[in-house]
C-alpha cells in the first residue's frame, strides 16, 4: 500500500511539473534563465532646458537618447500648449532632435526656430509616434526653439516672434 501511495505522489508531482512546463497560465510571468533579456528602458537625460513661454520651468517631458537623436517625450501633452527648448548653459544643440507624441492627444506640432515647421499627426493609432526634425530648424547659434501643440488640425499658431 505504501508503494502505491509513493507511486501516486510521484505521478501527481510529475503531472504538476509537466503542466507548469507546458505553459500553464500561472507561469506566464516566469522568466527562464536562458531566455532573451528585455531591452532596458532608456536612461533619462537633461540635454536641453525646457521652460514655458512665460519662462517658468516645465516638467513632465523627459529626454532620451535614441542612437544619435535626442528624443523629447511629449506623450503627456494634450489639448493645447507650448514649451521653449534651449541648450543648457555651457551646452549645445544636439545634432538631431525628435519628439514622441501620442496620436489623438496631439493633432499637430508647430516648431519655431530658424525656420517654422508644422508637423501634422494622424489621429488614429494607439502607439506613440516619433517625429524627427529635418536639419535646418536650428543652428548652433539658435537661441531657442518654441514647440507648440494643438489637438486639432485647425490654426492656433501665432507668427514667428
Amino acid at each position: 500500500m505504501t508503494r502505491i501511495r509513493e507511486r501516486a505522489a510521484y505521478i501527481a508531482s510529475a503531472a504538476l511539473w509537466i503542466a507548469a512546463l507546458t505553459g500553464c497560465g500561472a507561469t506566464s510571468s516566469f522568466r527562464w534563465p536562458w531566455a532573451e533579456r528585455p531591452e532596458p528602458p532608456p536612461a533619462a537625460v537633461i540635454e536641453l532646458s525646457i521652460t514655458g513661454e512665460d519662462g517658468g520651468a516645465r516638467t513632465g517631458f523627459p529626454q532620451y537618447w535614441k542612437r544619435n537623436t535626442l528624443l523629447i517625450d511629449l506623450q503627456s501633452a494634450s489639448g493645447e500648449g507650448s514649451i521653449v527648448l534651449k541648450p543648457r548653459p555651457g551646452g549645445s544643440w544636439p545634432a538631431r532632435l525628435a519628439f514622441r507624441v501620442m496620436p489623438g492627444r496631439v493633432g499637430r506640432l508647430e516648431l519655431l526656430g530658424e525656420e517654422r515647421v508644422v508637423l501634422p499627426i494622424a489621429p488614429e493609432g494607439g502607439s506613440p509616434v516619433d517625429l524627427e526634425l529635418r536639419p535646418g530648424l536650428y543652428r548652433p547659434s539658435t537661441e531657442h526653439v518654441v514647440v507648440r501643440w494643438v489637438n486639432e488640425s485647425g490654426c492656433c499658431v501665432s507668427p514667428h516672434p
